[in-house]
């Protein structure tokens, strides 16, 4: 018999180890000769998974799924962590903001822990905004953020999180979300991470995200009443070892989603 883990107790040490995580982050980021590595990759990214496996799996012994480090069968059961070191890699190693570290857990390939954790936010400084299912509210920063994305709609003056190259086709992505207007981060992460709290009613990745990208964020919406969508207006689903690719994903409010979708198969037509 499967004994499942309170979820909402798991939630602080799993926030403490993202914000570890952040702050060697934002150290290497301040390096006097910039971050180590090159273009896509950044060398602390591989330091700070072998921190995060280690920590997380002593937290729930479960598989393991992640992007530096790759597949762990761990202890089996219906749980998997889902984790991206560091969603946004190549903009932070060009001295941009945004990036994040990302955190999932998923039981029986459904995303019930996230934690988004953004040390350099462009805008706020240190970001963090976690669930966990049980919870009627997100916390942002320790505080309890509560709202719900389902009556949420592309209204004048609401903001689409997108990716960093979107300013360099400004017209294009401003049609793709009109009425609504667009905002430019770099983590897929982060961007649902930012809807789910209500700086935005949705996030938009068309670069081929797959499961550590966007499962934190996923648990995200979820907490707060939205969907996660492919690029037929399908919900994204994982396997049980967290396995989940798309082309596209528009995560938010069910309405505003849907008309993203149904946007973006009008520009492809």
């Amino acid at each position: 018999m499967t004994t499942h883990p309170n979820l909402g107790n798991l939630l602080q040490p799993v926030i403490a180890a993202a914000e570890a995580a952040g702050r060697t982050l934002a150290a290497e980021f301040a390096r006097p000769d910039g971050p180590r590595g090159g273009a896509e990759h950044a060398d602390v990214d591989d330091e700070i998974e072998a921190a995060l496996r280690k920590q997380l799996l002593e937290l729930l012994p479960a598989r393991w799924r992640g992007e530096e480090t790759g597949v762990l069968a761990g202890a089996g059961g219906p749980y998997c962590w889902l984790v991206d070191p560091h969603d946004g890699t190549s903009a932070f190693m060009a001295g941009e903001r945004g990036s994040s570290v990302s955190i999932a857990l998923l039981r029986d390939g459904v995303p019930v822990l996230g934690v988004v954790h953004a040390p350099l936010s462009p805008d706020r400084g240190p970001d963090t905004i976690a669930w966990a299912e049980g919870l009627d509210h997100l916390l942002r920063n320790g505080v309890p953020i509560a709202r719900m994305l389902a009556d949420a709609t592309l209204s004048a003056g609401a903001i689409v999180f997108v990716s960093q190259a979107a300013p360099e086709w400004p017209v294009g992505n401003a049609h793709a979300v009109t009425p609504a207007r667009f905002v430019a981060l770099p983590s897929i992460a982060y961007r649902l991470a930012r809807s789910a709290v209500g700086d935005g009613i949705a996030a938009v990745s068309l670069n081929s995200p797959c499961g550590w990208d966007y499962a934190a964020g996923h648990a995200l919406i979820r907490g707060v009443g939205g969907v996660l969508l492919d690029e037929a207006g399908r919900d994204v689903t994982y396997t049980s070892d967290g396995i989940s690719s798309t082309h596209f994903c528009f995560g938010g409010g069910p309405r505003a989603a849907l008309d993203l979708v149904g946007a973006q198969l009008a520009r492809s037509a």
